[in-house]
């Protein structure tokens, strides 16, 4: 065969992964992984930094805020970059930073996020519930 691997052997390119789950305390070092191994298959491999970061601070608002925990999280591939989303049950949306009084004492993730994504926002649900997400581009 001289090396040649026929196209039906190799690995499908994967455009998106979902998730759901109900987030813990070691939710975001797993997720973090699953989206390194995702921006590695997709060539994006400096997103990796900004990514990280912002999923985990999506992530750790999920399991402070959200009364039962559970999330779907969404990352996509996008032809400049990568979109993720992480959506939940809680209709309580987040301030933004400009909200924030200097004395606050939640919200800081959301600085943290937006310092580090190109764009990011939250939409509501109608049945409830919100989508946080963001996106980095390359």
């Amino acid at each position: 065969m001289n090396g040649y691997i026929p196209p039906t052997y190799l690995a499908p390119f994967r455009a998106q992964y979902r998730l759901r789950l109900t987030a813990g305390a070691h939710s975001a070092r797993h997720i973090r992984s699953i989206a390194r191994s995702l921006l590695d298959e997709w060539e994006l491999a400096e997103l990796t930094d900004a990514v990280e970061l912002a999923l985990t601070e999506l992530v750790a608002n999920v399991v402070r805020h959200v009364p039962d925990r559970r999330c779907e999280v969404l990352i996509l591939r996008q032809t400049a970059g990568v979109r993720v989303e992480v959506t939940d049950g809680c209709a309580q949306l987040p301030l933004c930073p400009e909200e924030l009084r200097p004395d606050a004492e939640n919200g800081r993730g959301l600085v943290l996020l937006e310092a580090s994504v190109d764009k990011w926002g939250v939409d509501a649900m109608r049945r409830g519930g919100k989508t946080v997400w963001f996106e980095c581009r390359v």
